[in-house]
């Protein structure tokens, strides 16, 4: 529990899925490649993003501290993402799962939880620090929408993901993103 622990709240040393850079536009946006890669995830209705993403996390944590069919821990990772849709009050909240269980990962045991493939994919992403906050993340969202527009790009306009890399406890140099997919 301590090394996790450790992990979840300091951000220390966590993997993260593997993509490279296809293009980087000042520092506006970049465009990157996604490997195809295993997360586990939950669905929370009903609720503000903000709550939504409170009780997305702990679902999701319970399930690396062992509420797994082989009661394994698994180390935490980074970001956590929260898929937002336009107009729509569910939040899909997902930790993406470390290398070692990417062919095989425990099962859930909380029906609400799950294991999902994403395939590989382009992503176009805009950083920012901070804390963020549903706003914060909704405000850099229709910056980097506009920007794609405005620079002719496709991308899927009704939803985004928001991406934060850093605990809580973290006060400086933080890192979040917004991900908006290409077409």
């Amino acid at each position: 529990m301590i090394k996790s622990f450790k992990q979840t709240f300091l951000s220390l040393d966590l993997q993260s899925p593997r993509w490279s850079s296809a293009e980087t536009v000042a520092r506006d946006y970049e465009l990157r490649q996604y490997e195809t890669a295993k997360w586990v995830s939950t669905v929370i209705r009903g609720e503000t993003q903000k709550e939504a993403m409170r009780q997305g996390f702990w679902k999701l944590f319970h399930y690396i501290q062992g509420k797994n069919e082989k009661e394994m821990k698994i180390d935490m990772t980074v970001p956590v993402t929260c898929l937002i849709k336009s107009g729509c009050a569910d939040f899909k909240v997902s930790f993406f799962l470390p290398f070692e269980h990417q062919d095989s990962p425990p099962q859930p045991t909380d029906s609400d939880v799950f294991v999902e493939e994403r395939k590989g994919m382009d992503i176009f992403v805009r950083s920012f620090g901070g804390f963020a906050s549903p706003e914060k993340y909704a405000e850099e969202a229709e910056v980097l929408a506009r920007i794609l527009r405005n620079r002719g790009q496709l991308f899927h306009e009704d939803f985004f993901y928001t991406a934060g890399y850093d605990s809580p406890f973290k006060l400086f140099n933080r890192h979040n993103e917004v991900w908006y997919f290409k077409k």
